[in-house]
C-alpha cells in the first residue's frame, strides 16, 4: 500500500492518542530524550531482481515520517569512471563506460529529488568493487588469485580478492572516493559494506571484501577504517558509516570490536552502523554486546520486512521488542532493547530497512507490516518523550481506527511476535534458524544438501533428532499448537475491525488469514517428520497421526493457493523447498514437502 501523509495532517496526529493496555513486558517509561541526530532508512532490493516498489524510495514521503537521512541501493562505487586514476582505463564509447555513465546520469535524477525534498544521502556501497577494465589491467597488484568467490559475478576463475595491504587497492581505493564525491558533490556521506558483496546488478564490475578475519584481520580493518576516515571525514567533511556486519566476528564479539575501533581516533563524522540481533535479523538471537561499547559513535539497525519470519505477507509485529526486548530475552540481563541503550552516549542514531533483505518472495504490494515497524522506530528515535504505545497509537489514528479498533490492531500486533516465534522456533530447544528464510520452507534434507554451508540453510535434520533423543517431540508439537491457536486468534479480531478504509481491513483479514495457514502448514509438516523420526528410531509408527496430519497438509494447501487466487492483496505463497545457494532458483526438490511425502507414503503402507 503507497501510504501519502499530508505534512499538516502528520503534525496533527503527533499530538493525538489513543488510550490502549501496554501488552510489553516492560513497564517502559517513555523515550524523554532529545532523539538521535542520525534516523535512517533504507529499502534494500534483491540482488538481480527489479527494484522494490515502495513508498519509501519516495524522499518526501521518508521525510514526512521523520527521518533525516536515506540509504539508497544505487551501486554508486560503480558509477565512476577512474579517470582521476588513469585517463581512459574505462575505454571511451566501451560498453562498460555507457552503462557507467548511464547509472550516473541516474543518480543524477535521483539525488536531485532527495536534495529537493532536503533529504540527506549515504549511498549504500560495496568495498571494494571496481570495473573489469581496471581488474585487467591491475589484478596482479590488487590482491591472490581465488577460485571460489561468493558474490563475485562473472568468471570466478580469473577473479582476484582485493587485499586491503597491497598499495595498489588502497590508491584505487582512494581514487574511488574521490571520483564518487567529484562526481555527486551533494552526497553526504557512504555506507560501508563488506561482509558482503553482491554483483548480480552491476555486469562490468568485480570484487569483494579486501579484509580477513584473525589477527590479521583487525590489521586489516584499521587500515581500511584510517584510508575511509582520512578520505570521507576528514577531507571532505563527509559522513562515514562504516558496518561491522560480517558472519560472527566483528559483528558479535566485543572483544573483536574493541580491538578494531580502539585502534581508530574518533571523528565526529564516523560512525560504526550494527545489527540490534548478535547475528542476522532472527528470533533466539540475543541483543548485539558490541552495542553500547568503546569510544566511536554507533547507529543501530533494524529489519522491518524481516527475511526469515514472512517478510511482511503476515503480521509480524517487532519493533516494540526491539526497543523493549523480545519475550525470549526474559531472564537475561544487561541491554535488552534500544530503551535500555537510549541513554548511553554512543547511540547516535536508528537505521531501518523498511523493505528488503535476503533473497526473493514473499513478494507483497501492501506494505503495512513494514510500515508499521518503521513507523515506531523512527518516531521513536526522533525523541519527543513518546512511549513505544503512544506511537503505536498515533499510527492508529493514521488509518483512520476508531478507539475500539485501534485496541483490537494492538493485539493482533502483539500477538504476532509470539505466533511468529513459537510457529518457527522453539523455546524448549534450539531449531536451526535458517530452516525457513525467504519463500522456502525447509525441512528433513538429504544428508548432502547445503551440505557447503556452515549455516545449513533449509535444514532440520540435527536439531529433529535431538528432539527425538530428548523426547521433546510432543512439547515441541505443543508449541507449534500454540502457534496455530494465537493465528486463528488473529485471524478472529481481523475480522472484527468495522474503521479505517477498505484496503487496510482487507489487508489485515488476508495477511492473518496468510500467517494462520502458513502456521498450520508448519504444524502439520513437523508433526509427520517428527513422528516419522520418532518410528524410525523405535520401529514403531504412529500412522494415525501421520495419516491424520497428512490429510490436513494436503488440504492447507489448497487452502492456501485458495486464498492466493481470490484475493489480490495475497502475497505470493512460500514453496515447501529448503533455500540453498547454489541453485539458480535458490532450491531443489530437498525439503518440507519431500519428507512429508516420504513419511506419508512409507507410513502409510505399514
Amino acid at each position: 500500500m503507497m501510504i501519502r501523509v499530508h505534512i499538516a495532517f502528520y503534525l496533527f496526529l503527533i499530538c493525538c492518542g489513543i488510550a490502549c493496555t501496554h501488552q510489553g513486558r516492560k513497564n517502559e517509561e517513555g523515550n524523554k530524550d532529545k532523539g538521535v541526530p542520525y534516523i535512517l532508512d533504507m529499502v534494500h532490493n534483491n540482488p538481480g531482481e527489479e527494484p522494490t516498489v515502495s513508498a519509501y524510495n519516495d524522499p518526501e514521503f521518508v521525510k514526512a515520517r521523520g527521518y533525516n537521512g536515506m540509504v539508497p541501493q544505487w551501486y554508486i562505487n560503480c558509477a565512476v569512471t577512474y579517470d582521476n586514476f588513469e585517463k581512459g582505463i574505462v575505454p571511451e564509447g566501451s560498453e562498460e563506460r555507457q552503462w557507467i555513465e548511464a547509472r550516473a546520469s541516474m543518480i543524477d535524477e535521483k539525488l536531485k529529488a532527495c536534495d529537493a525534498a532536503g533529504m540527506n544521502v549515504y549511498a549504500f556501497t560495496d568495498v571494494f568493487v571496481a570495473p573489469r577494465s581496471v581488474w585487467a589491467k591491475y589484478g596482479e597488484e590488487m590482491g591472490q588469485q581465488e577460485t571460489n568467490l561468493h558474490g563475485y559475478g562473472g568468471d570466478v576463475k580469473n577473479v582476484r580478492k582485493p587485499n586491503i595491504r597491497q598499495p595498489m587497492i588502497e590508491r584505487l581505493m582512494r581514487a574511488q572516493i574521490a571520483g564518487i564525491f567529484g562526481r555527486f558533490p551533494s552526497l553526504d556521506g557512504l555506507v560501508i559494506r563488506f561482509g558482503e558483496t553482491y554483483l548480480h546488478d552491476t555486469p562490468f564490475h568485480m570484487g569483494g571484501k579486501p579484509v580477513n578475519e584473525g589477527e590479521q584481520g583487525i590489521k586489516d580493518h584499521v587500515k581500511l577504517i584510517n584510508i575511509l576516515r582520512e578520505e570521507v571525514c576528514v577531507k571532505r567533511n563527509k559522513k562515514l558509516f562504516y558496518r561491522t556486519w560480517d558472519f560472527g566476528w566483528f559483528h558479535t564479539e566485543p572483544d573483536v570490536y574493541l580491538a578494531i575501533t580502539d585502534q581508530v581516533e574518533p571523528h565526529e563524522n564516523l560512525i560504526f552502523s550494527i545489527k540490534h540481533t548478535k547475528g542476522d535479523f532472527l528470533r533466539t538471537f540475543p541483543f548485539n554486546p558490541t552495542l553500547g561499547i568503546g569510544k566511536h559513535a554507533q547507529i543501530v539497525e533494524a529489519q522491518c520486512q524481516r527475511e526469515y519470519e514472512g517478510k511482511g505477507a503476515h503480521p509480524n509485529y517487532v519493533a516494540e521488542a526491539i526497543l523493549n526486548g523480545f519475550e525470549e530475552y526474559e531472564g537475561m540481563e544487561g541491554i535488552l532493547g534500544l530503551n535500555d541503550l537510549k541513554s548511553n552516549p554512543n547511540l547516535k542514531g536508528v537505521w531501518t530497512w523498511s523493505r528488503g533483505g535476503g533473497w526473493k518472495g514473499p513478494y507483497i504490494t501492501n506494505e503495512l507490516w513494514c510500515d508499521l515497524n518503521a513507523y515506531v522506530l523512527s518516531q521513536w528515535a526522533q525523541g519527543k518523550g513518546k512511549t513505544e504505545v503512544e506511537i503505536f497509537n498515533q499510527y492508529s489514528v493514521l488509518h483512520g481506527l476508531s478507539t475500539d479498533d485501534a485496541v483490537l490492531f494492538r493485539k493482533i500486533a502483539m500477538l504476532s511476535s509470539r505466533g511468529v516465534l513459537l510457529g518457527r522456533s522453539s523455546k524448549l530447544t534450539q531449531i536451526n534458524p535458517w530452516w525457513i528464510r525467504d519463500q522456502f520452507m525447509g525441512g528433513l534434507t538429504d544428508p548432502g544438501f547445503n551440505a557447503h554451508t556452515d549455516e545449513a540453510w533449509g535444514k532440520t535434520n540435527k536439531e529433529f533428532k535431538e528432539i527425538v533423543e530428548k523426547g521433546l517431540v510432543d512439547p515441541v508439537l505443543e508449541e507449534k499448537a500454540q502457534a496455530v491457536a494465537i493465528w486463528k486468534e488473529m485471524e478472529i479480531l481481523a475480522g472484527q475491525l468495522t474503521t479505517g478504509d477498505d484496503t487496510f481491513r482487507d489487508y489485515v483479514c488476508v495477511s492473518c488469514a496468510y500467517g494462520r495457514i502458513k502456521y498450520e502448514i508448519i504444524e502439520q509438516a513437523w508433526t509427520i517428520m517428527l513422528k516419522g523420526l520418532q518410528g524410525d528410531k523405535n520401529e514403531t509408527y504412529n500412522k494415525e497421526a501421520v495419516q491424520k496430519a497428512f490429510q490436513k497438509y494436503e488440504l492447507l494447501w489448497k487452502e492456501y493457493n485458495e486464498l492466493k487466487a481470490n484475493n489480490k492483496q495475497c502475497a505470493t505463497l512460500y514453496l515447501p523447498y529448503g533455500f540453498n545457494n547454489h541453485y539458480k532458483e535458490l532450491h531443489s526438490d530437498e525439503g518440507m514437502d519431500k519428507a512429508v511425502r516420504k513419511y506419508a507414503e512409507q507410513i502409510g503402507k505399514q
